[in-house]
């Protein structure tokens, strides 16, 4: 979907159509959502700093998010998808890949079938949406994004090796930042540069990451469409407004995270024996003159620490133990911390740990404006 978020606050308040907005929580550390595309022209974009967005762009509207009515469109979403295929392997809220190739219409062209998708989600929702048409996951999640908005691109086989070769590593699913500076520092700025790469060079540099990168580049993409999903873990996880570093501050926040994740644990019928507790710590911010520039160079330091027990974690009771002493191990008097998190995960029998299986983790956070 375009601009999914903002697109569906546009659509219920005609107000905020064609003005530049960004859905978030307006606060020192709230995080942009989502940014129409009025406002993304002065530079605003997704996991952006709500302050420096309303920086960028001084007439910024932050709008409050609704995720329970972007639950509802995306259930509508679906809708639409079934009545094609029941091969549909959710991405996000607003995105899936289909399997198209044996579908319920007997059309013959995925293109035909992305094309009548789009009119039906426009008639009935009201919004526009972008498509990617190819053979495999990697080249369709690229397509889908090529013409935003209100897009099709189709990726023909006989034109993928082409189109990845002018491709920006960048583009490239697992290349991130850091990953595409130290292929750049390798001299690998497209598809064709990957390409040129030996697996072994790859392998050596990025790990098992280098095998898929050694395909991508060569248009092998060999993942199923998978439509059945099991949940690995449960957690759930705060940001706070201000650092916290007393004792009783750390105590309490904890208490209340244990109980959201015993009420996620007891609403989606967990089984797990491994708590995990996230610290993500806050450095002081950089002095510099530009303020600008301070923001956006903060740096954050995480951990993480995790015990297993021989039982199944569901209650109040048997989980808070378990994260204070996890807790003890952190030093946070002289090291403030900016978010707490905890998860639980579970813990399989060898017969199903041999078996490879996709997982969809679903992170929903107590204060916060992402995801």
């Amino acid at each position: 979907m375009d601009q999914f978020f903002a697109a569906v606050e546009q659509l219920d308040n005609p107000e905020l159509k064609g003005k530049p907005i960004a859905v978030g929580h307006d606060a020192e550390r709230g995080v942009v959502s989502t940014a129409s595309y009025e406002a993304r022209r002065f530079g605003v974009h997704s996991a952006q700093s709500i302050q420096v967005a309303k920086r960028l762009c001084p007439q910024l509207i932050i709008v409050e998010p609704h995720f329970q009515r972007y639950k509802e469109v995306s259930s509508q979403l679906h809708e639409i998808f079934h009545d094609y295929t029941d091969l549909i392997e959710p991405i996000s809220l607003d995105e899936a890949f289909l399997d198209v190739t044996d579908n319920k219409k007997g059309m013959e062209l995925g293109v035909d079938i992305a094309r009548e998708i789009k009119q039906r989600i426009r008639e009935t929702t009201g919004l526009t949406a972008s498509a990617g048409v190819s053979y495999c996951k990697f080249l369709a999640k690229i397509a889908s994004d090529w013409r935003k908005p209100d897009g099709l691109t189709v990726i023909h086989p006989d034109r993928a090796l082409d189109f990845i070769a002018h491709l920006k590593v960048e583009k490239i699913w697992g290349v991130g930042q850091k990953t595409a500076e130290k292929m750049h520092r390798m001299g690998i700025f497209t598809g064709l540069d990957l390409r040129n790469m030996s697996l072994s060079r790859l392998t050596q540099e990025f790990g098992k990451m280098g095998q898929v990168f050694y395909d991508f580049s060569r248009g092998i993409d060999n993942r199923p469409v998978i439509s059945e999903w099991e949940r690995k873990s449960v957690s759930c996880e705060q940001t706070f407004e201000s650092d916290i570093s007393e004792n009783a501050a750390v105590t309490i926040h904890l208490y209340h995270i244990v109980l959201e994740l015993v009420r996620r644990i007891e609403k989606n019928d967990f089984e797990g024996r491994t708590l995990t507790l996230k610290v993500k710590f806050a450095h002081k911010r950089e002095q510099t003159e530009d303020r600008f520039q301070s923001a956006e160079r903060q740096d954050f330091q995480q951990i993480t620490r995790s015990i297993t027990v021989d039982h199944i974690l569901r209650t109040k009771e048997e989980i808070l133990p378990l994260a204070k002493q996890l807790m003890r191990g952190v030093e946070f008097h002289s090291h403030p911390i900016r978010l707490l998190g905890l998860g639980v995960s579970g813990q399989k029998s060898a017969a199903q740990q041999n078996q490879q299986q996709w997982v969809e983790l679903e992170l929903e956070f107590l204060d916060w404006p992402n995801s």
